[in-house]
């Protein structure tokens, strides 16, 4: 057992040294951090007594982050609550989901690593992020424990920041949570250094970080005053103009008189050909007219073909 203890400890101190440039990455990278600190923050239990608090020591790789661990009992918690632990007042009325006899609250102070493992574009920290964390108690030499909810039925737990910077002018400091998943939620700050919560993660207080001011722009030169045009200049433009709305002008009117061309041309061709077909109507041999009474009729002088019958009879 001690060996593969040792096993998964070398395996996450190997993690926890990449998860700085992985952080930026994955919105669960304190993950790994929180059980690698739950493990040593166990390890401060040497005689643990309910309700005190032991002050634990992390990997030198980490120098810079604070941890702690209380254990105390549910019904303790829930009637009484905790008056101050550390930066936390936790008032009666919280209870832990799913329910265990005792438990273990893990304290964090990620001071220089705060924007480590908690990146938050646009904002600036003015305090460290500070956490607290449920665990089961009933194993104190127990690694990689789950989460336990926190379900507040009273009054919100309050966390006092202290030494908080002065936000930057023009900005408005707030608090913020980071839930389980690491989501950030803002809140308004209480009293300056004041936060209120519902529920456990990991907190601090930020200001939105001033925009870098544009860099300063050289006045443009303005052109010199050169006065008005010249007179000369004037009426070479407008004959320009004159010019151009002329020869519009014109390319309409030959455009028209084109069209009107090409339909006469059309019309007479067509008038031509009815001629010749009429002539050739009446050309054909002329017939004799003679009168009869008043009335002129055509009448045959010769006939160009005897008649003869088809069989004829001879006597």
């Amino acid at each position: 057992m001690g060996l593969l203890r040792s096993l998964a400890m070398l395996s996450l101190l190997t993690l926890i040294v990449w998860l700085p440039g992985i952080s930026a990455q994955s919105i669960n990278s304190a993950s790994p951090l929180d059980a690698l600190l739950q493990d040593y923050a166990y390890r401060a239990f040497v005689r643990p007594r309910t309700g005190i608090t032991y002050d634990g020591t992390v990997p030198s790789n980490l120098t810079g982050i604070k941890i702690a661990a209380m254990r105390l009992r549910s019904g303790s918690l829930r009637r009484k609550g905790v008056t101050m632990y550390k930066e936390f007042g936790i008032p009666k009325g919280v209870m832990v989901v799913p329910y265990v006899e005792r438990l273990v609250l893990v304290y964090q102070n990620l001071g220089n690593w705060s924007l480590t493992y908690y990146p938050l574009p646009g904002y600036a920290y003015l305090a460290p992020v500070l956490g607290l964390l449920a665990y089961n108690a009933s194993n104190l030499s127990a690694t990689n424990l789950r989460v336990l909810n926190i379900s507040v039925y009273g009054d919100p737990l309050n966390i006092t920041f202290p030494d908080v910077q002065s936000a930057p002018v023009g900005s408005v400091a707030k608090c913020v949570v980071f839930d389980l998943q690491g989501r950030p939620t803002f809140s308004n700050v209480s009293s300056g250094n004041v936060c209120f919560t519902t529920q456990q993660g990991h907190f601090s207080i930020v200001a939105e970080s001033p925009a870098p001011s544009p860099a300063p722009v050289s006045p443009t030169p303005s052109p010199p005053n050169v006065g008005p045009a010249p007179s000369g200049r004037g009426k070479k433009s407008s004959k320009k103009v004159g010019i151009i709305v002329g020869s519009v002008l014109g390319g309409l009117l030959l455009l028209v008189f084109l069209s009107f061309l090409v339909l006469w041309a059309q019309k007479l061709k067509q008038r031509k050909k009815m001629q010749q077909m009429e002539r050739a109507a009446e050309v054909g041999e002329s017939l004799q007219m003679t009168s009869v009474g008043e009335t002129k009729a055509p009448a045959a002088m010769v006939t160009r073909t005897q008649p003869t019958l088809e069989n004829e009879y001879v006597p």
